[in-house]
């Protein structure tokens, strides 16, 4: 058995194949193939034209053989007898069955770790190696999985191919409509273990736990500070210790540091509304105004009420700061004064009191403010005295 693992291990590391010539590039991620029908078939990975669609499921496949593999999992013609999956070929039943035998015949060399497959002993040995074979031809960036740069490529691309029927919202990756489409199903598989809280993504359970357990692993590196969440930190990092502000508004010319804000801003100028309902012809601006649209006009989704005053909330989160209130503790004291606060964000807001700093400042006349409220208030009495045709421009 030694002698055949080694043997499948070489075949798996090394390519004999590669010496051929490969005179077809792609024009787009310059992959080079020996026979232009190969190519032909790889460009419809970039542009998704033509693809055939399964009839009974999502998937789309760039190649009519692929479909074919595909359908015998819909009509169980590969099935196994231990637990009932289902698969494209015999090759796959059979790599699958290894799986209830507890057979894993490739091993890697540097870490003893064994493998099901040659494949993916052949992916774990460029983890040692470092090898990272796949580059992507806009940025350099270089993967060691053809799959993980075919998602990549996206980013520079804007395709969305995977689609909500609900929204219309679109994604690059099929996991992530599988994430968003929990929110109309209402799945949230992933329970907190202390106080039985469920979430749609294992990655919000993960970061919730550290509530309960106080963890916070992100630590800033020029300020100390710790955060639980490593998105908190990047997002602390561009706000307090970052002045770039990469994202330009192309009709007005402001700067922005994240994407988000950009998109907000842009509304303004095109009075864009790219939600829009189902069931009428009323369109939104923010996916937060067609949600409680669909609840109060629909009846569709679900309302999070508080159980001690009833009151009805769109988002948990807006329920959960909202159930603060009805508690009698106030956990954020004020260390300059005896003051204390429900929320952490209050806290913050409040010692702006004891400080000069001013954050804020009005585009019209350059006059600065502490609080975001009252520059928005202070904006609108300068547009009307300025006589501008958008007063709610900011």
């Amino acid at each position: 058995m030694k002698n055949k693992t080694e043997a499948y291990s070489n075949d798996a590391t090394e390519h004999p194949r590669d010496d051929k010539p490969k005179p077809y590039l792609c024009t787009v991620c310059n992959k080079g193939f020996t026979w232009k029908g190969n190519l032909n078939v790889h460009r419809r990975r970039h542009t998704e034209e033509n693809w055939y669609s399964c009839s009974q499921c999502e998937k789309r496949f760039r190649c009519q053989s692929y479909l074919r593999m595909h359908m015998n999992i819909h009509s169980s013609k590969y099935q196994c007898s231990e637990c009932g999956n289902c698969f494209q070929g015999n090759r796959d039943l059979m790599r699958h069955k290894l799986i209830h035998s507890g057979e894993r015949p490739f091993e890697c060399s540097v870490c003893s770790k064994r493998f099901t497959k040659s494949s993916d002993l052949a992916v774990h040995s460029r983890i040692h190696s470092g090898e990272k074979p796949y580059k992507c031809h806009v940025c350099d960036k270089a993967f060691n999985q053809s799959g993980n740069l075919n998602r990549h490529t996206r980013i520079h691309s804007g395709a969305k191919p995977y689609k909500c029927e609900v929204y219309s919202q679109a994604f690059s990756l099929r996991e992530h409509l599988s994430v968003h489409k929990r929110v109309h199903t209402g799945q949230k598989p992933y329970k907190c273990h202390v106080c039985d809280m469920a979430f749609s993504q294992s990655g919000h359970l993960n970061t919730h736990v550290r509530v309960h357990t106080g963890e916070k692993p992100y630590r800033c590196s020029l300020c100390s500070k710790s955060f639980s969440c490593f998105s908190i930190l990047q997002t602390h990092k561009l706000y307090l210790h970052s002045n770039r502000r990469p994202y330009h508004c192309p009709y007005c010319g402001k700067q922005f540091k994240t994407n988000v804000e950009l998109k907000s801003h842009v509304c303004v100028h095109t009075d864009a509304k790219p939600y829009s309902c189902r069931h009428c012809s009323d369109r939104f601006r923010w996916f937060d105004q067609l949600k409680q649209h669909l609840l109060k006009s629909h009846n569709e989704g679900t309302w999070f009420t508080c159980d001690v005053c009833e009151k009805k909330f769109i988002r948990r989160h807006d329920l959960n700061i909202h159930s603060v209130r009805h508690e009698d503790v106030k956990p954020y004291v004020c260390s300059d004064c005896p003051k204390r606060y429900f929320l952490a964000a209050e806290l913050k807001s409040h010692h702006l009191v004891h400080t000069d700093y001013k954050q804020f400042c009005c585009v019209l006349c350059c006059k600065f403010f502490k609080r975001k409220q009252e520059v928005v208030r202070h904006f609108k009495r300068c547009a009307k005295k300025l006589g501008c045709s958008r007063p709610f421009l900011f």
